[in-house]
């Protein structure tokens, strides 16, 4: 019985941090390599192309397009799926794939896709797409409530994946050119970790339906298709996994010239904002892109707001975006690694929900998207201490209160 107990009390452990990283060498270095691959639980593979997709204006046509191109396989996961017109699209061309023969499986979050009608999961079920809802409300287990799937996947017979920040949702649709388009970018995979996407999200199917899917019709063989390396990684917070965590720590404890993050809900931890400090004390350049006055939750924006002190005192360049709602996901360290994918800078995103990264270690992938921050941040407010100081008196007699509530955030 002892035996047993202790067995329980060990499964239901969770691996957290609590120390920080110290920097003992730069990202550019084997050292950070062989670490990321052990600790993160995947070798970052060569040979992969990543193609960036800017707002829905790129995004949905190239994910449609793949879709209407399946010839045996499509897998999709994701956290809002809502009614609309994009919602529509994307179920018409899942539904004539399924109908066309090709197995088609949905990993819908229940929480996320309140707002999806039943005529558009009705449609996709009569064509034979297989749907699971993730993590549905159940009276004898409400503690997974908290726990969702924040996944955005999408993979096409096993060789051409998608992962990124966008929903399926009438407001990712457009070029972000008013507050009614958000800014946001998505990106295609092709290559060798297309198969470690493909992992992850049969690492959700196995929770939700039990069943293993393996095989050359799910993890073909996959040739070369660019240059970069590249490691698609996995967390699941509600089994004692903060990957995600884990994985932010070691890119700013191997940053040695600059960070750049670019996330709409940044609301790092206690020992995220000192390793970001540390990282400013030792010399880095720190930047953060951030929504402004446009951003769906109030909330977060004024719980992230309510924690910057520290971070400007150091240094750190905090810069709010004007034009609309920015949802894209990035961090790039030192010009060389690049983390995009489902996971925000928050508590939630490290420790309650299941998310998916992909990471990139090649410099023509970096300045891509160095480029594309700096464009962003052309369109952002730079944020002075003095300023912050000087901010709502609501804001300040709340700060306390969010404290409270920023492992809900």
């Amino acid at each position: 019985m002892a035996v047993g107990s202790s067995g329980c009390a060990l499964q239901n452990e969770k691996s957290e941090v609590r120390l920080p990283i110290t920097s003992q060498y730069s990202v550019r270095t084997p050292e950070f390599r062989r670490s990321v691959e052990a600790l993160l639980g995947g070798s970052l593979l060569p040979g992969n192309r990543i193609t960036p997709l800017l707002n829905g204006n790129e995004i949905f046509p190239a994910m449609l397009s793949a879709i209407r191109g399946a010839r045996r396989t499509i897998n999709f996961e994701t956290y809002v799926y809502w009614s609309g017109d994009i919602g529509h699209q994307l179920a018409q061309a899942l539904s004539e794939r399924a109908g066309a023969g090709v197995q088609v499986r949905a990993i819908l979050d229940w929480q996320g896709t309140a707002r999806m009608s039943a005529a558009d999961k009705s449609k996709l079920q009569d064509a034979g797409v297989q749907i699971v809802s993730y993590h549905p409300l159940q009276w004898w287990d409400v503690s997974r409530i908290n726990n969702r799937t924040h996944r955005k996947l999408l993979i096409v017979d096993g060789t051409i994946g998608f992962t990124g920040g966008v929903g399926i949702a009438d407001q990712w649709q457009g070029n972000a050119r008013t507050p009614a388009e958000w800014r946001d970018t998505h990106y295609r995979i092709d290559g060798p970790a297309v198969a470690q996407l493909q992992a992850a999200f049969m690492d959700n199917w196995i929770k939700a339906r039990g069943e293993v899917l393996h095989g050359d019709l799910f993890f073909p063989r996959l040739n070369p298709a660019g240059s970069a390396l590249a490691q698609a990684i996995k967390s699941s917070p509600g089994l004692g996994n903060q990957t995600m965590r884990l994985m932010f720590m070691l890119a700013i404890a191997g940053a040695q010239t600059s960070i750049k993050v670019e996330n709409p809900y940044f609301i790092p931890d206690s020992l995220l904002v000192k390793e970001l400090v540390a990282a400013c004390e030792r010399g880095v350049g720190v930047e953060v892109i951030v929504p402004g006055g446009n951003i769906d939750s109030k909330i977060s924006r004024t719980a992230s707001r309510s924690g910057w002190e520290p971070l400007l005192r150091a240094g750190v360049k905090i810069y709010e975006y004007q034009p609309t709602m920015i949802h894209a996901k990035l961090l790039i360290v030192d010009d060389q690694w690049v983390s995009v994918g489902s996971s925000n800078f928050d508590y939630r995103s490290m420790r309650l929900n299941d998310e998916a990264n992909l990471n990139v270690l090649d410099r023509a992938f970096a300045a891509n998207q160095t480029a594309m921050f700096e464009r962003d941040k052309a369109r952002a407010n730079l944020v002075e201490l003095s300023t912050w100081l000087k901010r709502p008196l609501t804001e300040k007699i709340s700060a306390p209160l969010w404290e409270t509530f920023r492992l809900q955030l």
